[in-house]
């Protein structure tokens, strides 16, 4: 076997890398889902609100023995529901809805991490995840929350499509806005919740943002957008687990820094694409008419 292909899958023969790259892509996966959503409507904000809305839940459920990923699936839905009660019933706009209920909630999780004498590695692994240390049991729930998260998105495409047009066209159309947007802020929370095990709640925004956001460069559709996030996703997820390898470096940093490299990249190309000169370019400088020399003649005549 040729020493590339060696230094490639060299790091993937150890049974934990393995199970980082199934869990890893199955996240990507999911997070490309919503995140064709949250590119399109400029949503990034939200998701990573709900990212560090997560803090508290995960705290109190480690403290008490419990599931961390019950409690940040119930601390970010808990924050979801308060920032559509401060868009409807305060009638704040949704930046500072949410806004709001990101420090409060970030602040609550700082407080009872603080109010624990023993929870700093803890902290450490919500904030900036664990991908290596995926087991199955956690395999299995990212391949529920992928089947989840692809049948709602199915389920609600056209209400939130209308809603990312206008919302009063969706409302026209009977199309029901409000069950698009809780249904857009249950896909985004899905995703933020099973990915923040693989990279954290800090760094789950990369995946949830930068794929999505490469492929739209290139694709026309919300559906294009999610099938090319994945991919790059998946990539980015390989590319980082093996950066983490040979480089030493955390891995799920390493997959943040993929994905934003693959963003960029994807930008880079896409900027010389356009710039490439078309197909007869060149031959689109005006030339004088057959009657032009007949007509500079007569005017010199004149």
């Amino acid at each position: 076997m040729p020493w590339s292909f060696e230094l490639l899958l060299a790091p993937f023969e150890t049974s934990f890398f393995a199970r980082a790259l199934l869990g890893g892509a199955l996240a990507a996966c999911i997070c490309a889902v919503a995140g064709a959503w949250v590119v399109a409507r400029g949503m990034a904000f939200l998701g990573e609100a709900l990212g560090h809305g997560m803090l508290p839940g995960v705290a109190i459920a480690t403290i008490v023995g419990g599931s961390p990923l019950v409690g940040a699936a119930a601390s970010a839905a808990a924050m979801a529901v308060g920032i559509g009660w401060l868009t409807r019933r305060a009638r704040l706009r949704d930046d500072t809805a949410i806004g709001i209920a990101f420090v409060g909630m970030l602040a609550l999780g700082v407080v009872i991490v603080s109010h624990s004498g023993s929870f700093a590695t803890d902290a450490t692994a919500i904030l900036f995840g664990d991908v290596l240390a995926i087991r199955e049991a956690e395999l299995l729930a990212l391949a529920i929350g992928l089947g989840a998260t692809a049948a709602l998105a199915a389920l609600l495409h056209r209400p939130i499509l209308a809603l990312a047009f206008d919302e009063r066209i969706a409302t026209t159309l009977r199309l029901r806005p409000g069950i698009a947007r809780v249904g857009l802020a249950a896909l985004i929370t899905i995703a933020v919740v099973a990915s923040y095990q693989a990279v954290g709640t800090l760094l789950v925004v990369a995946l949830l943002v930068a794929p999505p956001a490469a492929a739209a460069v290139w694709s026309r559709s919300i559906v294009g957008g999610m099938l090319g996030g994945a991919a790059i996703g998946s990539a980015a997820v390989a590319a980082g687990l093996i950066g983490s390898w040979h480089l030493g470096t955390a891995a799920g940093a390493s997959i943040a820094i993929a994905a934003v490299l693959a963003f960029a990249a994807s930008s880079a190309l896409r900027a010389l694409v356009d710039l490439r000169p078309r197909d007869g370019a060149r031959f689109a400088a005006p030339t004088p008419t057959d009657g032009a020399p007949a007509r500079a003649s007569e005017r010199s005549a004149a």
